[in-house]
């Protein structure tokens, strides 16, 4: 098993680009590199097929807002027969600091309403999820409300330590597309 269909999430359009809420689709712009995501409507996404270390993979920004990203990536995972442990789901954390990145298969959407729609699209919550730490407003001292943080662009220091956690999820992206979970799991997590 291996991973065949990574998706980003965020949220579309100008004003949502540069918040942490989109640390997601970071991640998938920069996988793509030089590769174009293109609007496919019958999964209201922007998507691509490519290539990563010899397996082929879709890479998936849904156009929905971040609580109907599920409708994406059920359509997609259905029409080209995508097992849910075949997914990997790259999102935002809360409850990791910036610069830290995780790997893990399955648990609860711990209150993110994108994974939520996701778990109920697939019926099951056994899929891989990459979490982008963007860290806590309490933890960093912050006065405002969860929801109007997610929405807020990083600070200077804590996007640079972000952009570190999205370079070391790069690092590991060959080893998922291959299956190696385990040796991916090691390398992301002591990377610093």
């Amino acid at each position: 098993m291996s991973i065949r269909l990574i998706v980003g999430l965020g949220n579309p359009g100008p004003e949502y680009e540069q918040t942490r809420h989109n640390a997601g689709f970071w991640v998938v712009d920069n996988l793509a590199g030089s590769t174009r995501l293109a609007r496919e409507t019958r999964f209201n996404a922007l998507a691509t097929k490519t290539t990563v270390a010899g397996q082929e993979v879709w890479l998936l920004e849904p156009q929905t807002y971040m609580n109907r990203s599920g409708q994406s990536v059920g359509a997609l995972a259905r029409f080209y027969k995508i097992e849910a442990d075949e997914v990997l789901v790259i999102h935002d954390e809360l409850d990791l600091p910036p610069g830290a990145a995780k790997l893990k298969k399955g648990g609860s959407s711990g209150g993110h309403n994108g994974l939520k729609d996701i778990t109920a699209a697939l019926g099951t919550q056994d899929y891989w999820r990459l979490r982008i730490g963007i860290g806590h407003p309490r933890s960093l001292n912050l006065q405002q409300p969860v929801a109007d943080f997610v929405l807020h662009r990083p600070r200077k220091e804590e996007q640079k330590l972000i952009d570190e956690a999205i370079a070391n999820s790069l690092n590991v992206m060959p080893l998922l597309c291959q299956g190696k979970f385990e040796a991916a799991m090691m390398e992301l997590h002591s990377a610093k």
